[in-house]
């Protein structure tokens, strides 16, 4: 199993730790045992001088967990119906998070988790997990690049504008695997790659 992302990669601020999700795992263990996982395939950040963060005007009880220690997971409910999972970057008492956009998942539908809610729902992650440490402990983390995905450099990635927001839209924090079919939503003039993601028995993290 590739090793999981430590704390201290979560210490820094939410738009240098976005890009560098990327081509990362979300994993989570089932009740059976085994491994649920997929590649991040599209990140957003946040931070608490920009208008569009949950913890912008105000803390409060509902967002209490952005203001926290870097490196646990922040999941908030989207028009009172939707889950969406972020992950508390920076430092504690400053609102910082990285939303987690997509995820491609190997041998399943490319778009089955090509969305904040689609994600958690794939993923069976909803409010329980808020606050949660970002550790196989607790079992649901994020893991390594591995080395089929080690390489993943700008000229991978397309940086554009978030999606979704009324606040805070100029602001370029959102970040997508160029070569993926299973992003959200691509910037303008970018069109879908006709082959699919490269998620493979190749690609398979040892142990998994």
């Amino acid at each position: 199993m590739p090793s999981h992302l430590p704390p201290s990669f979560f210490a820094r601020p939410a738009e240098v730790v976005a890009p560098e999700l990327i081509g990362c795992l979300l994993v989570k263990r089932q009740a059976d045992g085994e491994f649920l996982w997929g590649l991040i395939v599209e990140t957003e950040a946040y931070s608490q001088d920009d208008p569009a963060c949950h913890g912008y005007r105000r803390r409060s009880p509902s967002n209490e967990t952005l203001f926290g220690e870097p490196g646990r997971f922040y999941v908030y409910v989207s028009y009172g119906i939707h889950h969406c999972v972020n992950v508390v970057t920076d430092r504690a008492e400053w609102a910082n998070g990285v939303l987690l956009r997509a995820v491609a998942l190997p041998d399943e539908p490319e778009r089955v988790a090509a969305g904040p809610a689609l994600l958690a729902r794939r993923f069976g992650i909803d409010g329980r997990r808020d606050a949660q440490p970002v550790d196989p402990e607790a079992g649901l983390w994020l893991a390594a690049r591995s080395p089929g995905w080690a390489a993943i450099g700008p000229g991978d990635l397309v940086q554009t504008t978030r999606i979704g927001i009324s606040q805070g839209q100029e602001l370029p924090w959102r970040w997508y695997l160029r070569a993926s079919r299973s992003v959200s939503k691509r910037a303008r003039g970018d069109r879908t790659p006709a082959r699919a993601d490269a998620l493979s028995v190749a690609a398979l993290p040892a142990g998994f």
